[in-house]
């Protein structure tokens, strides 16, 4: 509500006897325009108004938009919440009876898997609707979730480079697009049969870009976008990353994602061969500070695989608020 004083409310009637000026401020009482601010005081006249109101608001009528959440939306669409939220519910409604007529006349399209701009579109005529818009929120609103729209997310294309397609193989995973395109010229270079194609010691047939976080969703559909000898079950799938919170939560997170079809190791001879360049180059006290606001909370899976020497001179890395790049390592060290 609204506080008017009585001078505002007589502003139009000014030229009026005092007897029709009340008669105007008692018309507005009874039609429930207005309420007395009985704290305000009286203008000392006979009879007496109170000196200020509060101005009442007309409450909107939503009786059309309640009869059509319950009689015209397709029964798929759960109506409960848009009932409570009836203010809500017209201003998503234009979207909600997309969804509704989308529901009502292609339904049988949800057989087909689609990607989540495709479906978009389809239902809203705009691709980015459920992705980066409202849809989301509103298919949660009318109990549809996203499984139920069968879509599916896309990811980008896996850079990765073959050196060799032979079965079983060892594959690399690294974090940094420096690091592979070094490791790819390695592998490529006129001296790689001299070296028996080896990186670190390690028969490596083929290197994955990680593109930092980018894998964990690559190798979500890692069956479908790689080639068929990358997923044969007896390969072994290494990963080489920043010694850092991120570069492990990285690593972490990629084998809960692939738990049950994959095990990933780290590459221990490349983690290795960066700590001990480390402390002979440019020692801890020089290693750049470690990035703001990374997720420090690792759950200790990374260590299990190297030596209690080296995961302590890890641990002192990390805790002293410094991390090792990747890039510390170039195409000699390999």
């Amino acid at each position: 509500m609204k506080r008017i004083s009585l001078e505002d409310l007589l502003e139009s009637h000014q030229s009026v006897s005092y007897e029709q000026q009340y008669q105007y401020i008692l018309t507005l009482l009874e039609k429930g325009k207005i309420k007395p601010l009985k704290a305000s005081g009286t203008n000392g006249k006979h009879p007496a108004l109170y000196c200020e109101y509060w101005m009442v608001e007309k409450k909107k009528e939503y009786s059309i938009s309640e009869q059509e959440l319950k009689y015209q939306l397709h029964p798929l669409i759960s109506i409960d919440y848009y009932l409570s939220h009836l203010k809500n519910y017209e201003q998503d409604r234009q979207w909600i009876l997309r969804l509704n007529e989308y529901l009502k006349r292609s339904r049988e399209k949800l057989d087909d898997t689609e990607s989540v701009n495709e479906r978009s579109f389809e239902i809203f005529s705009n691709e980015k609707f459920i992705s980066r818009g409202p849809g989301k929120r509103i298919l949660k609103n009318c109990g549809l979730s996203e499984r139920f729209l069968n879509m599916y997310q896309t990811t980008e294309p896996l850079a990765y480079y073959t050196h060799t397609r032979q079965e079983p193989q060892n594959i690399l995973i690294l974090e940094n697009k420096d690091t592979f395109y070094s490791m790819r010229r390695y592998l490529t270079g006129r001296e790689a049969k001299e070296r028996k194609n080896l990186l670190l010691g390690m028969d490596i047939g083929t290197l994955i870009y990680g593109a930092g976080k980018g894998i964990l969703r690559s190798f979500l559909e890692f069956d479908l976008c790689a080639e068929p000898y990358m997923t044969n079950r007896e390969n072994r799938i290494y990963y080489f990353g920043d010694l850092d919170y991120e570069g492990i939560g990285i690593y972490e997170s990629l084998t809960e994602i692939v738990s049950g079809r994959w095990v990933i190791i780290p590459f221990v001879r490349a983690y290795e061969t960066m700590v001990k360049k480390a402390d002979g180059t440019c020692g801890l006290l020089n290693l750049p500070d470690t990035k703001e606001l990374q997720n420090r909370n690792i759950k200790g899976v990374f260590f299990s695989y190297f030596h209690e020497e080296t995961v302590r001179r890890m641990k002192s890395v990390l805790e002293s608020g410094k991390y090792i790049p990747q890039e510390i390592l170039n195409i000699a060290d390999f």
